[in-house]
């Protein structure tokens, strides 16, 4: 895979509160105060989320202290390539996974949204998020209830066709064959999550640099934004003269761009940050 968007994100809370009383001089009730105007100001939010908020629902990261591929190494940086290769092996590694991978499958299967995910879905459900970019590919947005989704790097439980770019639940999915084929084309499918190697596919690349362009105000949320073509998505907003509110217990190479930073994890900040655009928007 490429990356379920899992940096290492190993906050502690007392860190986070040393980091949040330092923030351009201003209380945490000031900086949460500032970033609620900044989104209740914009004509159109677009949110960028990444690693830390996985990391907030128990996912490990794959680099860092913890990290999967700490404990477990690198894994090829040509894993589309093999896949096509050869991808009956490819598939019978998938169906029983081993190492880093069977131990993130079964990180994924107990892993549960957050209240980041939650703060998300309802400004969204405010009508103040119009899309979700997502480099995680945990599935968590989706069980959260947010609709309005792009996953750039994929999602780990469904299935794409290579051919039509069509997805599917992997329990729709005939595996009496492997590899498997698409039911709409012939065409050979493989899991959704982007490979090492892999392009972006194009409709979810596309949606993202539409949204992106119409965005005057980016949350970016629990990532470092290091990845491309993600980590261009808040720049080009910026360079357009756009707003980031940036929300991670971190500085990022992304901080000095930002017009305002919370430096607390997303599922403590996102929550009261909805609370504050509920109070200007009067509801």
């Amino acid at each position: 895979m490429l990356t379920p968007a899992l940096e290492p994100c190993p906050y502690s809370r007392h860190s986070v509160i040393a980091q949040r009383s330092a923030s351009k001089g201003m209380s945490w009730e000031d900086t949460i105060a500032q970033a609620a105007e900044v989104v209740h100001r914009a004509r159109y939010v677009v949110a960028l989320t990444g690693a830390g908020l996985s990391v907030e629902s128990g996912i490990p990261p794959f680099r860092g202290p913890g990290g999967l591929w700490t404990k477990y190494g690198e894994p090829p940086l040509n894993g589309f390539q093999r896949f096509l290769a050869d991808p009956k092996k490819a598939w019978e590694e998938r169906l029983n996974p081993s190492g880093p991978m069977r131990e993130l499958w079964e990180t994924l299967v107990r892993a549960q949204p957050n209240p980041g995910h939650y703060g998300l879905v309802e400004l969204e459900r405010l009508g103040v998020l119009r899309c979700t970019i997502t480099q995680n590919v945990d599935n968590l947005h989706r069980r959260a209830g947010s609709e309005l989704l792009a996953e750039i790097h994929g999602n780990a439980t469904l299935v794409r066709c290579l051919s039509c770019v069509r997805r599917m639940p992997m329990e729709a999915v005939d595996l009496s064959q492997l590899p498997p084929t698409c039911p709409e084309c012939g065409g050979l499918l493989k899991s959704d999550t982007v490979s090492f190697g892999e392009p972006i596919p194009p409709d979810v690349l596309r949606r993202c640099q539409e949204e992106t362009a119409r965005a005057d105000c980016m949350l970016v949320v629990g990532t470092s934004a290091t990845v491309y073509p993600a980590a261009g998505f808040p720049l080009d907003v910026h360079q357009r003269g756009g707003a980031l509110v940036e929300i991670n217990p971190y500085e990022t190479e992304l901080t000095p761009y930002c017009t305002v930073t919370v430096r607390a994890p997303a599922g403590e900040a996102l929550p009261k940050i909805v609370e504050a655009v509920r109070l200007l928007r009067g509801r």
